[in-house]
């Protein structure tokens, strides 16, 4: 039943996908729904492996993680997407899904038990979201990063992610604080602190630095830091295999700014 599930969902949602309709990711999410729910009605009553009576809940949510490894596999170009650990890998889904960093919280938590991530759990430890009233909202890089210029003392413990580490236990701290550091103090002084952290060889640090380069919207203060370090000579360090340009709508300059730009 789960497979066949899931495949149902995954072929709705390619068939709309090819069908050229004006749609958003959601609404692809959402529409396939349907012919899931028939699949569970057809095979009424679903039990599992104990004999317990299966709700159709649960083929929904089936239905939302087949459909979100669809979208992964049109829309992200970045190759170990999937060995990510489960935050970061939950807050590029949320940008690619629905493409806005404000959204339903329900969704949002939805997404994130798709892949073994209860945001409820990793919301003050993270940082990663706010909540507002009933929706979620995605923190960018200077609401997680303290300010590596500050004296340590004289920073918020509060804030999660230290510049100052030589390691950290999600890639999206790794990127979020890269970004910081060229934002506070330029090109010359981040080559040395990446170089410092061998992320010329992290290759989740690249996956993820390539993937919000994919789904960050181009006006958002957090994409033009990624492009700053996919490009120039933070991009020389990283060894990248890639570059901004590609994915640069037309009209977008692609070039590093300079510290007094930000």
């Amino acid at each position: 039943m789960k497979t066949d599930t899931r495949t149902t969902a995954k072929e709705a949602a390619r068939n709309l996908l090819k069908s050229g309709l004006t749609l958003t990711k959601t609404d692809v999410i959402i529409s396939a729904f349907g012919p899931t729910l028939r699949v569970f009605a057809d095979a009424y009553p679903v039990v599992d492996d104990e004999d317990n009576e299966v709700p159709p809940r649960r083929a929904l949510e089936e239905a939302r993680e087949a459909v979100t490894q669809v979208l992964v596999d049109e829309y992200l170009e970045a190759e170990g997407i999937d060995e990510l650990d489960d935050v970061t890998e939950w807050y590029i889904l949320c940008w690619l899904v629905h493409e806005s960093e404000t959204f339903s919280y329900d969704e949002g938590h939805q997404l994130g038990l798709g892949i073994g991530v209860d945001i409820d759990d990793i919301k003050r430890s993270t940082k990663t979201w706010r909540k507002s009233r009933g929706d979620i909202s995605l923190r960018s890089h200077d609401d997680r990063v303290q300010n590596i210029n500050e004296k340590p003392e004289d920073r918020s413990s509060r804030i999660p992610v230290n510049p100052d580490d030589l390691s950290f236990s999600l890639a999206l701290d790794k990127v979020h604080a890269a970004m910081h550091v060229y934002d506070v103090q330029g090109e010359s002084a981040c080559c040395d602190w990446l170089r410092e952290r061998n992320f010329d060889t992290d290759s989740t640090f690249k996956a993820t630095l390539k993937a919000l380069l994919q789904v960050l919207p181009h006006d958002h203060d957090d994409w033009e830091l990624a492009r700053d370090l996919a490009a120039g000579r933070t991009r020389d360090v990283l060894d990248l295999d890639f570059s901004p340009n590609v994915f640069a709508d037309d009209g977008d300059e692609t070039t590093q700014t300079t510290l007094g730009d930000h």
